[in-house]
């Protein structure tokens, strides 16, 4: 056993990369607890072990004095064994967590290996096995057993079993890094992505700005006859992408957050991150998307909470107010409740979420919490969209789309 020892060890040093004196002194360790099992030693006696790096001789000691045991040279080369094994498998674990928690935030290959609960274990190529939690899933996508895919890498945590290698296909990180992939003028610098807002499965709205005046940033991204996003829509099984031109002047980079749809006005109040959006009776639609949608994303986009108002709407208000007051005052009221950081006149009017029959402040603030920040959200979200709040039920959910509806009707 003793040179075997020493050979054994001098190869798991040059293959594994663990040095020959850590295994030594956990083979050392680990026989000192044997021997005293072996030798049935008291407490209070004194058991060492050596092992001599160039020939493996292993010698235990007892208060000084060297035992000769049968038992214990039987016992140390199955306890030698078995240090070895373990120490091989820490290092393994040890050098798959370096390798994936070095490429977190980066797109990684693999293959759909099994399902578990809804999650699927996506095997990394050999190296590692990856958990694609459903949560981290898009809604558009179905894999089968074998399927090649790739995946964004949100975390790598160290558990006993092992690296434990968190994917994501929801993430809007992945679409940024495919992006990257695709378009080598992002990749050079060149065009630099300034926002990204995702709605997994459904769409995904990117801001981009060309630090080249030469450079179209949106051509870049779209490429020949579409051919660069074609690409990522297809990885992402379908999935819409809005590519947007950012711009420093706000209001043009709502109105291009908010394409397709057309705007006629924006008043905005800065200190608040807020703006209201004013469009045509047959632009509503389009403003706010299929389930409030657009706006969502494009709120997320800019960062700023929009407001979508028809021109009809504002008109009614206004002839409204007419009744106590002049038309002129009337209209310098709305201007000065929206410069004031009320948004709109909406809270006034009823239009804003407190308004709402039924939305306390902790309903209206779970709402806010889950990106419906103002009627024009709830009234395009879909009954499905919103029980999904904690605390609102189907029922709670069609009465407050219902009442949304109506409000911005008036």
């Amino acid at each position: 056993m003793s040179q075997e020892l020493v050979a054994i060890i001098e190869q798991i040093e040059r293959e594994k990369g663990i040095k020959k004196e850590v295994l030594l002194e956990a083979v050392q360790s680990a026989l000192v607890s044997a021997a005293r099992k072996v030798l049935d030693a008291e407490q209070e006696d004194n058991i060492t072990v050596e092992i001599d790096p160039k020939n493996g001789r292993i010698k235990a000691f007892r208060d000084g004095k060297e035992i000769d045991s049968i038992d214990f040279g039987r016992i140390a080369a199955s306890t030698a064994r078995q240090v070895i094994i373990q120490k091989i498998r820490e290092a393994e674990k040890e050098v798959i967590f370096s390798e994936f928690n070095g490429r977190v935030g980066e797109i990684v290959s693999g293959t759909v290996y099994r399902f578990e609960k809804g999650n699927i274990i996506v095997d990394l190529l050999g190296k590692a096995e990856g958990i694609l939690p459903k949560r981290e899933q898009s809604s558009r996508e179905e894999f089968k057993q074998g399927q090649r895919i790739r995946a964004y890498v949100v975390e790598v945590r160290k558990e006993t079993k092992g690296p434990q290698i968190i994917l994501s296909r929801a993430h809007p990180n992945m679409v940024k890094k495919f992006f990257e992939l695709e378009v080598p003028e992002i990749f050079d610098g060149i065009v630099e992505m300034k926002s990204i807002a995702r709605q997994a499965g459904e769409r995904t709205k990117i801001a981009v700005w060309s630090k080249n005046d030469k450079v179209d940033s949106v051509g870049a991204c779209v490429g020949m006859r579409g051919n660069r996003v074609r690409n990522i829509v297809n990885e992402l099984g379908g999935e819409k992408i809005d590519i947007v031109r950012y711009n420093e002047d706000i209001r043009e980079y709502i109105k291009a957050a908010l394409s397709p749809a057309k705007i006629s006005e924006i008043k905005l109040d800065k200190e608040n991150l807020k703006a209201q959006v004013i469009v045509d009776d047959d632009q509503l639609s389009l403003a706010i998307g299929k389930h409030g949608q657009n706006v969502r994303l494009a709120s997320k986009l800019i960062g700023w909470e929009l407001d979508i108002r028809t021109k009809s709407s504002l008109l009614e208000g206004e002839n409204k107010a007419a009744g106590e007051t002049s038309a002129p005052e009337a209209a310098e009221t709305v201007f000065s409740q929206v410069q004031a950081g009320d948004g709109a006149p909406e809270e006034e009017e009823g239009a804003g979420l407190k308004s709402l029959p039924g939305a306390g402040e902790k309903t209206v603030a779970v709402l806010k919490e889950a990106g419906f920040n103002s009627l024009s959200d709830i009234a395009g979200a879909a009954i499905e969209d919103l029980v999904k709040v904690k605390g609102i039920g189907e029922k709670k959910a069609e009465k407050l789309i219902t009442e949304a509806k109506g409000l911005l009707n008036k």
